[in-house]
């Protein structure tokens, strides 16, 4: 039976629009993308492994033709769309509207080579039954200047990646990557930590004052800060750099108090009477925010809901393909003439007609070359849902939520009020005259902001913040009821956290809105960044690689050509540029500028060494002789013998203590910490190679030391030191015992294995995947087979007492809106939302947990979980039914007609057929 053959790019997308098209309608998806350029070596065809360009599946010297493959978890999947196509008698290409979207939309056309039927280009911006009803009334063609603009970003992605990672295998450490956008975005993070690593903190101080207007006022009580002294500014924090110091353009400008200078004015003023100088008065008037757009979107949910980039976008999705929004990946903040008036109706029944703008609000982007032809990120439809109404639960109604009451207020009147600075001042006894500043706001009229008000970083005010003053006027007396000095010290410029990272990537127009989750994802699996609450901290080991790339590929790593290489590829979106010239002067270069393969084939000399070692302190003029560098297993300090000479002293780095808090006194104790230091016990007896003792990141072990010609994939036998053991007494008898561990004990009656181990947290037997702990370390060494049975004879005692009480109860978590509680665990306290679970850290207490904290821990327990799915799955699927005993079938397998297939050069012309 004929039909018609849509197809989506994922299943749940498939589901809801299969049930607004109904019967005659084929909905397929093709789950994500159907082929792509060969990721390894065992995708890649024999026939071009022996061409010059064979590893990077690009023909740079023939037009840059990409090579692409269908990877083979997808080839029985295109056979399934071939079948379902040869039935058909049209095909809609209906996947995203963005340039990704168009990509697969050609590659499913150029793979599936449909005969004879129409082909055409289906899109939309939101899953509602109106709008899939017209997407499929009126499609268009196939948009292929967009496609030459994906495969223009995936063929310079494939070069930088697969040109730059091996250099930095060879001289930093094997298995690293580097990507033209993310090694980017990890230069920022490493940069910012380098300007907190040369700060040097700063004080100044300033005077705070209570002031008394008389009882004529009803607030008669106000704060007010000292502004000048003799008509000279004093130096606030703003007039400091990022390295702590004043400004060169302040100094001389501003009069900088120290605490001596400060205190003697608090004394002088004792008797001082003050008059107030000026009063001014300005109306005040705050616009709504634009609507959401991807990076607001994700920079909104991190403040607000405490979600990371990568779990935002995730929720978006769901939320996308089951009809809830728009289109989630947009740089746009236009809104439909249906979503305005959606918007104005919910705020008239809502809030009420006066909240009701005269007419609608229209937002231009910000952004440079947005794609005007989607929508900001809205709730679907013409008539919106309120929360309550969608019967969501969890991240996706905080998610929902965040978005309705963006989208309802940005159509809503402007806040309005009176902003309010008096100045007074008044001599003091030492003969200065001294001005006092105090700023208030007061909103009359909430407008938007009783919708929604957006949050702020570094915990600046937020925009519905007021303060009252009293309505004195110029020349009215006031009394100071207190003067104090108040000392402050210089902060150090303040860590990305992700939406910031997000917001400076936009600001530097570096990468696209729909690749920042991925990108800040990328660099946190790699290990270059990791996060300490929601701070992103650079790793030693992005020092190293930052450091080589902007030594030797300064013009790759460039911010600046970076952003203009987003320009280029929306000048080939619009049809402007060619693509292969723009590939050709990034990979062969142009004129005096090197091209990305002379760079590569040209790099001379590079000392690994020295580019893996840091100098402690970081910055500054102090030698103290003492080096931190990035080995293999990790980092290390490298420092001079007590005596100033000989063998050096090593110590290892924690993995978690941050790169501006290496000082010189905290390398100092690590190096004069004896567990920091290998002590070497003698050779194995079997295996021969020296065996130290030294301290980890879980305590002290014992380890082999493998030759220098070790293969890298050889990995070094160790073993925990049981409690009773000490790193300096243990010796190499007790040494060779623990490397070899796991003991195997013996076997049960069905010959399932049964071993002995020490683990994380303690000893304990295992057979299969059952466990169960041992009362003490001497077992591991000394239970027989008998008394193992005996132990696995009893039942597991752990879940079968009654269920301890919470040891705390907290509020509703922000994320889940599920209530928190703190939990007595096996492994010791814990706080759950009755789906995540996550240990308090080492210096978190019962008592002092606070809910922000709570939050933070059960979000980073969720990015965990998200980033090792496999791992949670296995979990969950531990417990599993008893296998069934059936006879083993003998079974043949069919011998297919050998039809020879290799992946092929794609030669089709990019042309679509005419709808």
């Amino acid at each position: 039976m004929s039909h018609k053959l849509v197809i989506v790019e994922s299943p749940a997308k498939a589901r809801t629009i299969a049930g607004y098209l109904g019967s005659g309608y084929v909905v397929e998806s093709s789950i994500g993308h159907i082929r792509d350029l060969p990721n390894n070596a065992a995708d890649t065809p024999a026939k071009i492994k022996d061409k010059p360009w064979g590893r990077l599946a690009v023909d740079v010297d023939n037009g840059f033709q990409p090579y692409y493959v269908v990877p083979r978890d997808k080839k029985s999947h295109i056979s399934k769309l071939k079948s379902l196509l040869k039935d058909a008698d049209e095909l809609f290409l209906a996947t995203d509207g963005d340039r990704e979207g168009e990509a697969i939309a050609w590659h499913l056309l150029d793979e599936l080579k449909p005969k004879n039927i129409p082909v055409k280009r289906m899109v939309f911006h939101e899953i509602t039954k109106q709008a899939i009803v017209d997407a499929a009334e009126h499609p268009r063609e196939l948009a292929m200047d967009l496609v030459e603009a994906q495969e223009t970003r995936r063929i310079l992605d494939r070069l930088y990646g697969y040109e730059v990672s091996p250099v930095l295998w060879r001289k930093v450490m094997s298995g690293l990557s580097a990507g033209r956008v993310q090694s980017v975005a990890t230069r920022l993070v490493v940069d910012r930590e380098s300007e907190r690593m040369r700060f040097r903190v700063a004080s100044y101080w300033d005077l705070e004052g209570t002031f008394d207007a008389g009882s004529a006022h009803e607030q008669r009580m106000f704060p007010a800060k000292i502004h000048s002294v003799d008509g000279a500014r004093v130096a606030r924090g703003s007039d400091f750099g990022p390295d702590g110091q004043l400004k060169s353009a302040s100094a001389g400008k501003v009069v900088h108090l120290e605490r001596a200078r400060a205190e003697g004015l608090v004394a002088a003023l004792a008797d001082t009477t003050y008059d107030v100088r000026s009063v001014e008065s300005k109306p005040y008037k705050r616009s709504p925010y634009a609507p959401f757009r991807t990076t607001t979107l994700q920079q909104e949910a991190s403040r607000k809901l405490g979600m990371s980039a990568s779990t935002t976008m995730s929720v978006a999705q769901r939320l996308y393909e089951n009809g809830f929004i728009t289109y989630m990946r947009t740089d746009s903040t236009t809104l439909s003439d249906g979503a305005v008036a959606a918007a104005r109706d919910q705020v008239r029944e809502l809030y009420g007609a006066e909240y009701v703008p005269d007419r609608p609000r229209v937002y231009a982007s910000k952004v440079k070359n947005a794609q005007e032809a989607h929508e900001a990120i809205r709730p679907a439809g013409d008539s919106f849902r309120t929360p309550a109404q969608t019967r969501l639960t969890g991240e996706q109604f905080r998610l929902y939520e965040l978005i309705w009451m963006r989208t309802v207020a940005s159509q809503m009147k402007d806040a309005t009020g009176q902003s309010v600075t008096i100045r007074l001042g008044g001599a003091a006894s030492s003969g200065e005259d001294v001005v006092f500043s105090a700023s208030g706001r007061v909103i009359t009229f909430h407008g938007f902001l009783k919708a929604y008000v957006e949050g702020t970083d570094h915990g600046a005010a937020t925009d519905d913040a007021e303060t009252r003053l009293p309505a004195v006027t110029e020349g009215d007396a006031v009394s100071a009821a207190s003067v104090s000095a108040s000392g402050h010290e210089t902060k150090p410029p303040a860590r990305y956290t992700e939406a910031t990272l997000i917001k400076e990537l936009e600001e530097r127009e570096i990468g696209r809105p729909s690749t920042y989750a991925s990108i800040i994802g990328t660099i946190l699996n790699r290990g270059y960044v990791y996060k300490k609450g929601t701070a992103l901290v650079p790793a030693w080991l992005a020092f190293s690689v930052v450091r080589l790339l902007t030594e030797h590929f300064p013009r790759q790593i460039d911010y600046e050509f970076t952003a203009q290489m987003e320009d280029v590829l929306d000048e080939i979106a619009a049809g402007r540029s060619d693509r292969n010239t723009e590939l050709a002067e990034f990979y062969f270069g142009s004129g005096d500028v090197d091209g990305l393969k002379t760079l590569v084939n040209e790099l001379g000399d590079i000392d690994a060494k020295e580019l893996a070692t840091f100098p402690v302190p970081y910055a500054g003029d102090e030698e103290t002789g003492i080096n931190l560098r990035v080995g293999r297993y990790g980092p290390y300090l490298e420092g001079p013998g007590d005596d100033g000479a000989g063998a050096a002293k090593r110590a290892n780095v924690p993995d978690d203590l941050p790169p501006d808090e290496l000082t010189v006194a905290k390398a100092k104790e690590l190096l004069a910490n004896p567990a920091g230091e290998e002590r070497e016990l003698g050779r194995h007896p079997e295996t021969g190679l020296v065996v130290v003792a030294k301290n980890g990141r879980f305590g002290p072990y014992v380890t082999e030391l493998l030759p220098e010609d070790a293969p890298k994939s050889a990995k070094p036998r160790t073993g925990s030191l049981f409690g009773s053991m000490s790193l300096d007494t243990v010796g190499i008898d007790e040494a060779v015992k623990l490397l070899s561990l796991p003991r195997v004990v013996g076997t049960d009656a069905e010959g399932v294995e049964i071993t002995a181990q020490n683990g994380r947290y303690g000893p304990y037997l295992k057979k299969g995947t059952d466990s169960r702990s041992l009362t003490s370390e001497d077992q591991i060494f000394d239970i027989t087979v008998d008394e193992a049975l005996a132990i696995y004879a009893q039942p597991k005692q752990r879940g079968r007492g009654a269920a301890k009480p919470p040891l705390k109860e907290l509020g509703a978590d922000p994320v889940t809106g599920e209530p928190m509680v703190v939990k007595d665990g096996r492994f010791g306290p814990y706080v759950t939302d009755g789906t995540t679970n996550a240990s308090l850290r080492k210096d978190d207490t019962v008592e002092d947990l606070t809910v922000e904290r709570a939050a933070e821990l059960l979000v980073e327990r969720r990015e965990k979980d998200a980033a090792n799915p496999k791992k949670k799955a296995a979990k969950k699927g531990a417990k599993k039914a008893p296998a069934k005993k059936t006879a083993a079938k003998k079974t043949t397998a069919k011998k297919a007609a050998a039809k020879k297939t290799t992946a092929k050069k794609s030669t089709a012309k990019k042309t679509t057929t005419a709808t």
